[in-house]
């Protein structure tokens, strides 16, 4: 666990704030260890912040930045760890009066403001940013008609937009709390949500409304979903360590709930000729079950926990994405490790194939998203950047179209096409500069403007 954020949870009814009488952070070299100056003071929480367990380890989020620290924010603790901020030298401190900042030690600066990516001249830039979410989107999911996107948010809502960001009538709120994550059914006429309060619910699509009443069985938020390819059962895996089955028709379970060993359970897939399923969690090995939830194999050999799983078509190969900031391909039948790809340099959230399986699509919490190429085994092109951490990435069904989403409440459609161009454009560019014949090397006295000496001494 070490390393690990967990990802963001629901608060309660936040207290009177007191943090609104400071206009600035504490000012540059102002990190020591303080009192705290909000209500209830060192023995209390400050205002918007949120204790939980996950895993006999205690953890502390502020659900105003959505950042979470296994330190108790007291004014003058460092709150992050290693790697967790983008820019490495910046640091995460909480202020006197219970409000996070961030200390930049490059320019000796603060800010309330999280630090955010640099973004390269010329960097390929989404086709299109959606907003309407007020919190962070946990899940997302493509309809094959029309290729529309499907949303859901911490903000307890579910919605659909266009590809053009235009929204697809009235957003759906089943009362759950926090919906942390949506599958769609085959034919587009439904989709199972799952949320905090650990139920599921079953809406149709094209009206808008919940069928029927939720499914109970969990007693912890719901993580994950999926439907077995003949749609005649959902599977779902909980932060209770379970995972159930259930009957779409009747919203009830078709078999005892599986206890695994992975503490949270953050991902289970069938596998597409339906005769197995796929487990993963915050801890443990990736579990491969029969389909009457019989455990045939564990495969070890990632590091940390594993976030998200999928399998090839053929059903010979699984996919892993993990907490160890790395993907791995591994054969079905006896869990033999093929391929791990590195390059990302957090933890991997969410991925997903191509519908031709020659590419995977990857986000992560290093607030990037990366193309891999299957054929190499090497990432394609620079990083596809959004603004905070990525929770969720999808690919629409015709393969033209990536959506992203996470802390930043923004869904980003890319064009795929377009980011395997600026690739091929650049491998083609590289390859006609091998080409060109050798030049005579002239040594010339470097001319170095006035402008330049000036941002090379910052």
């Amino acid at each position: 666990m070490d390393g690990q954020r967990e990802a963001p949870l629901k608060s309660p009814a936040p207290v009177v704030l007191l943090q609104t009488r400071e206009k600035e952070p504490p000012p540059y070299g102002a990190q020591h260890r303080q009192d705290a100056r909000w209500e209830g003071g060192n023995e209390a929480l400050p205002p918007l912040w949120h204790q939980f367990k996950v895993s006999d380890t205690i953890q502390y989020q502020d659900n105003t930045v959505t950042m979470t620290s296994f330190n108790r924010p007291l004014p003058g603790v460092r709150l992050d760890y290693p790697g967790q901020l983008v820019d490495p030298e910046c640091e995460w401190y909480i202020s006197p009066l219970g409000r996070s900042y961030f200390v930049n030690h490059n320019t000796r600066t603060t800010s309330w403001k999280k630090p955010k990516p640099e973004r390269p001249a010329g960097s390929l830039t989404p086709e299109r940013i959606i907003e309407g979410h007020s919190e962070c989107i946990w899940s997302l999911a493509c309809l094959k008609a029309g290729c529309n996107v499907m949303s859901a948010s911490e903000d307890g809502s579910i919605r659909q937009w266009k590809r053009d960001g235009e929204p697809v009538g009235k957003s759906w709120d089943g009362g759950g709390g926090g919906v942390q994550s949506i599958a769609v059914y085959l034919d587009d006429t439904a989709v199972v949500s799952g949320s905090v309060d650990g139920r599921l619910r079953l809406w149709n699509i094209k009206e808008g409304n919940m069928i029927g009443e939720p499914w109970e069985g969990h007693n912890a938020a719901v993580r994950c979903l999926d439907w077995s390819p003949n749609a005649l059962e959902i599977a779902s895996g909980s932060e209770d360590g379970t995972i159930r089955r259930w009957n779409p028709d009747t919203g009830r379970p078709i078999a005892p709930p599986i206890k695994t060993s992975h503490g949270w359970v953050y991902a289970v897939k069938y596998s597409p000729q339906g005769n197995k399923f796929v487990s993963s969690g915050n801890i443990g090995a990736i579990c491969v079950w029969s389909r009457d939830g019989k455990l045939l194999i564990e495969i070890k050999g990632h590091d940390n926990g594993v976030s998200s799983l999928c399998w090839s078509k053929d059903g010979a190969h699984i996919f892993s994405g993990s907490y160890d900031n790395t993907i791995r391909k591994w054969r079905a039948i006896d869990g033999k490790e093929l391929v791990v790809l590195r390059g990302h340099t957090n933890v991997v959230t969410s991925f997903c194939l191509t519908p031709n399986e020659r590419y995977i699509v990857s986000a992560s919490h290093d607030y990037s998203i990366r193309i891999w190429d299957l054929k190499t085994n090497q990432a394609v092109g620079d990083p596809l950047l959004h603004d905070d951490e990525l929770l969720t990435v999808v690919m629409s069904p015709d393969g033209k179209y990536i959506a992203s989403a996470g802390l930043d409440k923004k869904i980003y459609i890319w064009s795929l096409e377009a980011a395997l161009e600026r690739h091929q454009g650049a491998d083609d560019g590289n390859a006609k500069l091998k080409e060109r014949p050798a030049q005579p090397r002239i040594t010339r006295q470097p001319i170095v403007s006035n402008f330049i000496l000036a941002h090379m001494s910052r």
